[in-house]
């Protein structure tokens, strides 16, 4: 067996999912790391293909079509536990967490550098009869829409899924130290040799580039959520791209939300959902995370249960 003394770090960066994303493994040799990044990355990528809504021939883009024109579909295995974890989402949101809410990007354009103006409330209220889980049978592994032109988008959890994969790729490969991290969303594979921890920086919501100090993971994951991410500014107000499915407008209250977990795609299904809980995401937290947490409001206060070092070196 090898010592983990033994055990040099590489870094490879690459894009995916509309972010930049990096790996960083520990290995024995570059042409051990290469094939642990070559199968990581190919996991990811295979991943963005098969739920992206800008692929014409994605597994989503399908669902999709029969979404369109009102209808039933039977899912695949991976899509269908995807699918169902929305629905559990969904139910511990109390119907805010919501898949098919996606829709109402046609109204809201957050890529876009030009946006200066809010929505008309009358575009809002055009999407709205199309959002909502609850229009929607699910019998696993079988989906049935019961409103013609609905959409489902697995943004909310599919990076964070990758996350997971990658790292689970990367241990069968046999990496046995590491870390995943794409666009901010990170899987620990396991500590640095010599079991120190990974130092990971929190990012400051109210102070662009800037940090609200480090957390030290030697496992599990990390995942983020704010109202600094995909966001416009108009008229001094910052409205955010997580947008309320019931009211189609952009939540308000929380300006951010780190949560550490086992697994990447359940932190971050809790940071989604407090955020769009508000000011409520707190009391929400408080009753319901049992693991570590940390919340900023819009005034800048801040609280939560994940221990927090000076901001610092991230690594």
């Amino acid at each position: 067996m090898l010592r983990r003394s033994m055990l040099e770090l590489y870094h490879y960066p690459f894009s995916a999912m509309g972010s930049e994303c990096n790996l960083y493994l520990y290995s024995p040799g570059e042409s051990h790391a290469e094939a642990a990044v070559q199968a990581a990355t190919a996991e990811v990528l295979r991943i963005e293909q098969r739920y992206s809504r800008y692929n014409p021939g994605s597994v989503l883009s399908e669902i999709n079509r029969i979404a369109q024109r009102g209808g039933g579909a039977t899912l695949d295995e991976e899509t269908a536990l995807l699918t169902d974890y929305a629905f559990a989402c969904h139910q511990k949101s109390g119907g805010l967490f919501d898949i098919t809410s996606g829709i109402l990007r046609k109204a809201w354009d957050f890529s876009s550098d030009t946006l200066d103006t809010l929505p008309h409330q009358a575009a809002i209220n055009a999407l709205l009869p199309k959002v909502g889980m609850e229009k929607i049978i699910w019998k696993p592994p079988h989906l049935t829409f019961t409103v013609p032109g609905m959409e489902l988008d697995f943004g909310g959890i599919g990076k964070e899924y990758a996350s997971d994969r990658a790292a689970e790729v990367c241990v069968a490969h046999g990496i046995t130290s590491g870390l995943v991290d794409l666009g901010g969303d990170i899987k620990i594979i396991g500590p640095h040799p010599g079991s120190q921890p990974w130092i990971i920086g929190i990012t400051d919501p109210h102070r662009p580039g800037g940090h609200l100090g480090s957390v030290e993971l030697f496992e599990g994951a990390l995942a983020s959520s704010g109202d600094y991410e995909r966001c416009i500014m108009i008229d001094g107000v910052r409205y955010s791209h997580i947008l309320n499915p019931a009211t189609g407008w952009p939540v308000r209250g929380l300006s951010a939300v780190s949560v550490a977990a086992e697994r990447c795609i359940a932190a971050g299904s809790l940071c989604t959902i407090s955020m769009l809980k508000g000011v409520e995401g707190i009391q929400w937290l408080t009753d319901t995370a049992t693991v570590p947490y940390l919340w900023v409001d819009c005034d800048g206060n801040r609280g939560g249960t994940l221990s927090l070092l000076p901001p610092g070196d991230a690594a």
